[in-house]
């Protein structure tokens, strides 16, 4: 797969209520090219996060920069350097996979020709060659995943965002996805944004944010939070964080 260049993220000081519950609270990161797990439990603030990111919901008080650039005033530009999967399933369950890519394809004015050259090595490595002409409704949960994975790559973008896209999949499906994406970020320096609340999916060298409550509580790379507190393994670094967290609370 080609390379969409590079894009660093930073976002300062954002706040995001609902009503008056606070979603966010004063969130201060940067993503850079690689992959950076979001680990959270469910209600955490990631799917709030992932929506300010993508001008799903409107930055309030904060910013988000890309490339230095705000989205306000540069969204379609930066919006076409997205790539997305939402924990919702999105994909039009009546056509076949390659119907799908090629919609999507046809959305960044490409032809499906030129959409399977650009995500040909993918659709290997995702398993789905053989599938192209399958419709999404006789597929299952995990390979409806790859093809969303694939469609949102078609255009080559800078940056991926993940919002839990392995939840209810197989051990293999969420074990290869994770393979492919660890590939992806590592061979093309595609900035990735990973949300999940499964410990087993952060791996030591991937930087790691935990989020709790709308607050950030860690930000670095994984192995090196394992060894400044001293913990054997993810788990029980989360249960250091929550303990810590109540306490200041």
């Amino acid at each position: 797969m080609g390379r969409g260049g590079q894009m660093e993220v930073n976002i300062s000081a954002l706040f995001h209520r609902y009503g008056q519950r606070e979603a966010l609270c004063d969130i201060t990161l940067a993503l850079r090219p690689g992959l950076t797990m979001l680990l959270g439990p469910n209600g955490a603030g990631k799917s709030t996060l992932f929506a300010l990111i993508t001008g799903l919901q409107k930055v309030g008080r904060g910013n988000i920069h890309f490339d230095g650039k705000a989205l306000a005033s540069n969204r379609t530009q930066v919006l076409s350097k997205m790539g997305v999967v939402f924990q919702q399933n999105t994909l039009d369950v009546d056509l076949s996979v390659q119907q799908n890519l090629a919609y999507f394809a046809a959305l960044h004015g490409m032809s499906i020709k030129d959409a399977l050259k650009q995500v040909g090595e993918l659709l290997e490595q995702l398993e789905l060659t053989e599938r192209l002409h399958t419709k999404i409704r006789d597929l299952n949960g995990g390979h409806r995943r790859r093809v969303e994975l694939a469609r949102c790559l078609i255009h080559r973008p800078s940056l991926l965002l993940l919002d839990e896209p392995t939840v209810g999949l197989d051990i293999a499906s969420r074990q290869l996805i994770f393979d492919v994406v660890q590939d992806l970020a590592d061979k093309s320096g595609i900035t990735v944004l990973w949300a999940t609340h499964l410990f087993e999916e952060v791996k030591p060298q991937n930087q790691l944010i935990v989020l709790s409550k709308g607050h950030v509580i860690a930000d670095g790379r994984c192995r090196d939070l394992l060894t400044l507190h001293n913990q054997p393994d993810i788990e029980h670094l989360w249960q250091i964080f929550m303990h810590t967290q109540q306490k200041v609370k």
